[in-house]
C-alpha cells in the first residue's frame, strides 16, 4: 500500500554474490527539474544514466513515467525512420565524421550568430557544435576542428560526409582534405536520407531547443513559430 514494500534482505544476501541496490521513487517535483536539466530527455534516458552513473549529481531515484510533459509534446516530433544498418562497418573514432550547416534562423543569437554547424563522429555518435556568423567561416572552423581531434585521440580522421553546398565543397576544403589525405564524400542531391545521421542530430538540437523554449513559456507567439518553421525549411537543414 502506498509505495510500501517489505524486503528480506537476508535472503537478497544469500542468494546473489552481488551487491544489491534499492531505488526509491522519484517525486513528481524530482521528475519535473531533473526532466527540466536534462534538457527534456525521455525518463526511460533517465533511468539508465542513474542505474550506470554516468551523469555526476543526478541522484539515486527511479524516475517512473509520468503524466506527459506538455513542452516534450510541443518540442518533439514524431516520425516513421528509415530502416537502420544489420552491422555497423566503422569499428575506430573518427574514421567517418559526418558534418551539416543549419540556418539562417531568423533571430540571431547575443553573439550574432545565425548559422550552426554540427559534426558527429559515427562510432561513438559524440557531436561537436560551432556556432557562426556567416557560411565563410566553416572552412576554417573545420579546419581547427580536425586538428584538435587528431591531437585528443591520438588518431586521424580518414572520411567526412556532408552535402554539396558550397560551404563544404569549396577550393579551402579540397585544400585540406589533399594536405591530410582525408576522403571527402557527398551525398546525393536531393537526398538527404544518405546524410541521416546529420540530420537526425539536428533534428535532435533543434528539438531540445525547442521543448525548453516551451517550457520556459517564451515559444508562443508567432515569431516564435515562424523562426523555428524557417529553420526547418532552410537548405542547410
Amino acid at each position: 500500500m502506498n509505495d510500501t514494500y517489505q524486503i528480506d534482505m537476508s535472503v537478497a544476501k544469500t542468494t546473489s554474490s552481488v551487491a544489491t541496490c534499492l531505488l526509491i521513487k522519484a517525486t513528481e517535483l524530482d521528475l519535473i527539474l531533473w526532466n527540466r536539466k536534462l534538457g527534456h530527455i525521455s525518463y526511460r534516458k533517465i533511468n539508465h544514466l542513474v542505474q550506470n552513473g554516468l551523469v555526476i549529481g543526478v541522484p539515486k531515484l527511479r524516475f517512473s513515467i509520468a503524466d506527459d510533459c506538455m513542452p516534450c509534446k510541443k518540442g518533439k516530433q514524431q516520425r516513421k525512420s528509415h530502416k537502420p544498418k544489420l552491422q555497423n562497418s566503422i569499428d575506430t573514432p573518427l574514421e567517418l565524421l559526418h558534418m551539416d550547416l543549419f540556418g539562417p534562423i531568423s533571430i540571431r543569437s547575443i553573439g550574432g550568430k545565425s548559422y550552426c554547424l554540427v559534426v558527429t563522429d559515427d562510432f561513438s555518435r559524440f557531436s561537436w557544435v560551432h556556432f557562426l556568423g556567416t557560411k565563410d567561416e566553416t572552412s576554417n572552423i573545420l579546419q581547427y576542428l580536425i586538428l584538435s581531434l587528431e591531437s585528443l585521440c591520438k588518431s586521424k580522421v580518414r572520411t567526412i560526409r556532408s552535402d554539396n553546398g558550397t560551404d563544404f565543397k569549396n577550393n579551402l576544403m579540397k585544400l585540406l582534405c589533399l594536405k591530410k589525405g582525408i576522403r571527402h564524400e557527398f551525398s546525393a542531391p536531393y537526398t538527404p536520407q544518405q546524410s541521416g545521421v546529420a540530420k537526425r542530430k539536428n533534428r535532435t538540437l533543434i528539438e531540445t531547443a525547442r521543448t525548453m523554449l516551451s517550457d520556459a513559456k517564451l515559444f508562443l507567439g508567432r515569431s516564435s513559430q515562424h523562426s523555428v518553421s524557417r529553420l526547418e525549411q532552410s537548405p542547410g537543414c
